[in-house]
């Protein structure tokens, strides 16, 4: 069947084409969202759109420990623990069944609140502390590791950073880090913090960004960015010396396989059982959902409306997924956690 047929989405691929260096562009406001967009819907003869099923709702707003004030965050560790961060700021830590196990704050707040969270390759935690410029590093437990903090100085250069929202490091140890505001780029460093390459731009066409909130790697080591205010995805294979865009799909709307502020991605290519091609899910602040696609962009389900009812959601931030394939999304405006299956 065509690409083109209804049902498909339309990809840029790119992947023998080099990004230019970064520019300081100003907003491109007349310019149309460069990828196109995903059709609603499926194929005649194929399966309908997947569903979601509720399993299991927990949190209080509150600021006491193990009481939620608008989670922004969430990751998880190898042992399924979950670690989500809010506005208050407290770091927690959660079984999957929503037991409060540990927690404690970042050293400085009165700016802002962290935005991002991940785990290195030691399996220490990495906090993107957004309004202080840098990315934290914490042991399981909550210990700040001083001398693995990266950044912390406000500015164009490289290594200076303006709201980091995340941080991911690859199989090689290297970091990315990913920022908006008056930059909207993604910074590579080596694992002793070595700057090697930025790309990007304030701007809407490709390999430009307006807020890359969340980053995914995934198995072939590419690198996957949640373009949250261009309502789209991007993928790079930035492995050599100058990043490359491979693909980038997506359409701003509130139909099912179109995109509205995009806030966290994940992927579950990691060898779930009949999961082999692997998918990727889109937790939206803007349509108050999750959704659910093929590595192409093809739309597969979804999950989710606005509300304060059981299954229903109000401006989710993040999302995440454990070792059994059960997502945990941050029902961020209800002040708590939704665990479902998609």
């Amino acid at each position: 069947m065509s690409p083109s047929a209804p049902g498909f989405a339309t990809i840029v691929n790119m992947s023998e084409v080099a990004l230019p260096p970064l520019s300081r562009r100003g907003w491109l406001r007349s310019a149309a969202v460069a990828s196109a967009g995903l059709l609603a819907g499926c194929i005649a003869g194929e399966p309908g759109p997947q569903q979601g099923r509720l399993e299991k709702i927990w949190g209080v707003r509150g600021t006491s420990p193990g009481r939620l004030n608008k989670p922004r965050a969430v990751t998880i560790d190898k042992d399924d623990l979950l670690y989500i961060v809010d506005v208050t700021p407290q770091i927690q830590v959660f079984t999957g069944e929503g037991e409060f196990v540990r927690g404690w704050q970042t050293p400085d707040f009165q700016y802002g609140k962290p935005s991002g969270l991940s785990f290195d390759n030691d399996g220490n935690l990495l906090v993107a502390d957004t309004h202080y410029y840098r990315i934290l590093t914490y042991t399981r437990e909550g210990k700040l590791l001083a001398d693995r903090t990266l950044g912390g100085t406000w500015g164009p250069g490289p290594g200076q950073f303006h709201f980091v929202t995340d941080c991911v490091q690859d199989p090689a140890g290297n970091y990315y880090v990913s920022e908006y505001g008056e930059y909207d780029r993604i910074q590579k460093f080596t694992p002793d913090h070595s700057f090697l390459f930025q790309w990007g731009s304030h701007g809407q066409e490709l390999g430009q960004f307006l807020r890359p909130q969340k980053m995914a790697i995934d198995r072939a080591g590419l690198l996957w960015v949640a373009d949250a205010c261009n309502h789209r995805v991007q993928v790079f294979d930035a492995r050599g010396s100058q990043p490359k865009l491979v693909k980038s799909w997506g359409q701003h709307g509130r139909e099912a396989g179109q995109l509205n502020y995009p806030y966290d991605i994940v992927l579950d290519d990691a060898g779930f059982a009949g999961e082999a091609d692997g998918h990727v899910y889109l937790c939206e602040f803007g349509n108050h959902r999750v959704q659910k696609f093929t590595l192409d962009g093809r739309f597969v389900g979804l999950w989710g409306v606005n509300g304060r009812r059981e299954g229903q959601l109000d401006q989710p931030w993040g999302i995440t997924r454990d070792s059994r394939g059960r997502m945990f999304v941050l029902d961020s405006y209800n002040h708590r956690v939704q665990r479902f299956r998609l």
